[in-house]
């Protein structure tokens, strides 16, 4: 059992934010983020994220939490697993009770790439590559470049080192033979690239070949903590830069940003062996940065380019795309000496809609009328994907290009009206149901709980028309409720003040209270007259005083 005190200081370094958005794509809203729930089908994003109460709440489905939670849910894991999986992404050691072993995080993968940097110094072939590629020592130690070795000798270190080879297999440095029924490394005779998560912990390596391997670049395969489509690499290193110039470079490989951070643009990154995809934008959308998607000019890098230009212009990033000619990339650039060259295409990128359109104008032969119809209608279908303002501004500039062949903007159409009404519809409906004095009555309740005594002297839950429940819930200190952590995260409902304001607030409401209780008492007509009588003397008399500006207790 994991103890309570390792669980709350785990829980002290997590951040929402941070958690939430490693997962799915958050976009700022006020002091909150919103996003389309991942626990339900939706298309207007009713999930909430708060980083100031550091839960996250949906209004559709009512799924909400904390950071564990989300962890819990998101992955399919238990109460535990969560627990372990966090520790290992933010480095943190949980302790366990009742005499079972403490399990600190595994120092595998360092101890491993500490080795591998020890051999690097002693291979000269691969030394001798490095200098080739104009990498300078300061980056050696820098990136952790180190150098694998045979099999063998990969094995025979772990377990010298007190590591299973059970281990090592889960961590995807080693990996196990079905037919032979053996062991082996993952990385045999290459230049090893120690991959960090974002937080700074090794998850994973990328290897070069230099002896003749048929592959020339090898990942770890994915693991519970290891998935290439959720982390770029060194992003570690690069995040600080990213947030400074609110910029970053996403290249193709891990010498173009070596090189890159070399001659000082240090906000480089590059994905490891994959696309661009969904899961990748979360980990670009913190510090909201300009994009620069710079891809190497042959026909992978040019698909790679628009398949990623795509994607981030219909997720509303901001950017354009570098693609490079002649053979060359940015690590050759870099090594020429072309730095300043290097700053002015970056700056000068373009954009990822125009990229877009005309990659899609250079697929048809545009003399061809058929051609030309099927290219337009496929411009049009990417336009769609882009909110509405864009849409509009690139119909013009779409129709621009195709001008001279008798296209005016007036025949693309894009119909985006009818949809926006219809996805406003729900939330307009949901908000008439909501009376916000109530709720800011049960807000101030949970985040003022010392004046829980005061408001309940006057007030108890039956006396609210609208949300007696919440209040019931609120007093409680059920937090965990989701239509309590419904009022938390909404910042259109704000908590009283002060002392002051708290009591002019109960004021006006037992006035309007009680005025309404005294008409209902003498309409009423299943009471004795003298009991009709004591009520209406004692309403009236609660009116009176409420009105000289004095509370009156329910007991009175």
């Amino acid at each position: 059992m994991i103890s309570q005190d390792s669980i709350e200081a785990l829980k002290a370094r997590l951040d929402i934010v941070d958690v939430v958005g490693s997962y799915i794509e958050l976009k700022k809203a006020g002091g909150n983020f919103k996003a389309v729930c991942p626990f339900h089908d939706e298309k207007s994003p009713s999930f909430v994220v708060s980083p100031q109460k550091q839960i996250y709440h949906c209004f559709g489905c009512g799924a909400g939490g904390d950071s564990v939670k989300f962890v819990m849910e998101y992955e399919k894991l238990s109460y535990p697993e969560a627990l372990e999986k966090l520790a290992e992404a933010y480095n943190v050691t949980l302790t366990y009770t009742h005499n079972k072993q403490n399990k600190p995080r595994s120092q595998l993968m360092e101890k491993l790439n500490e080795w591998y940097q020890t051999l690097l110094g002693k291979n000269q072939r691969a030394l001798e590559y490095i200098k080739e590629r104009g990498i300078y020592e300061s980056s050696i130690e820098k990136f952790g470049i180190g150098y694998a070795p045979d099999s063998q000798a990969t094995l025979h270190f772990i377990r010298s080192q007190q590591f299973s080879i059970k281990e090592a297999v889960d961590m995807g440095v080693v990996g196990y033979n079905e037919e032979r029924k053996q062991t082996y490394a993952r990385f045999i005779e290459r230049i090893t690239f120690p991959i960090f998560s974002a937080n700074g912990s090794i998850v994973g390596f990328g290897g070069r070949t230099i002896s003749g391997h048929q592959a020339k670049y090898v990942n770890s395969p994915e693991t519970s903590f290891f998935n290439k489509s959720r982390l770029l690499y060194a992003y570690h290193l690069a995040k600080q830069s990213v947030y400074k110039k609110e910029e970053i470079i996403i290249t193709e490989g891990y010498l173009d940003v070596i090189m890159l951070h070399q001659a000082g643009f240090d906000n480089a990154v590059a994905t490891l062996g994959t696309a661009l995809t969904h899961e990748h934008l979360p980990l670009l959308r913190k510090g909201s940065p300009r994009i620069v998607m710079a891809y190497d000019g042959d026909e992978a890098g040019r698909a790679a380019a628009l398949k990623a230009s795509k994607l981030l212009s219909a997720s509303g990033f901001r950017g354009g795309v570098v693609v490079f000619g002649g053979g060359l990339d940015p690590a050759d650039m870099v090594k020429e000496g072309r730095v300043e060259e290097l700053g002015n295409m970056f700056r000068e990128a373009k954009p990822f809609i125009e990229f877009v359109l005309d990659a899609i104008l250079l697929l048809y032969n545009l003399k061809d009328p058929k051609a030309k119809e099927s290219c337009m209608q496929e411009a049009v279908a990417y336009l769609k994907t882009l909110s509405p303002i864009l849409q509009e501004e690139y119909k013009t500039y779409l129709a621009s290009r195709l001008g001279g062949l008798g296209v005016s903007p007036s025949l693309l159409r894009l119909n985006t009206q009818k949809k926006s009404n219809f996805q406003s519809l729900p939330e307009q409906k949901k908000s008439s149901y909501r009376d916000m004095w109530e709720l800011s009555l049960i807000k101030t309740v949970l985040e003022k709980p010392e004046y829980i005594e005061y408001i309940l002297d006057v007030i108890d839950p039956s006396l609210l028309q609208f949300h007696s429940h919440e209040f019931s819930l609120a007093l409680q200190n059920r937090t965990d409720a989701p239509e309590v952590m419904a009022i938390m995260v909404d910042e259109n409902i704000v908590s009283l003040k002060d002392e002051d304001a708290l009591q002019a607030e109960l004021i006006t409401f037992l006035i309007r209270h009680y005025e309404r209780e005294l008409k209902k008492m003498t309409t009423a007509s299943d009471i004795s007259f003298e009991q009709k009588a004591f009520f209406i003397r004692k309403f009236r008399g609660k009116i009176a005083k409420l009105k000289r500006g004095e509370l009156v207790s329910l007991k009175d």
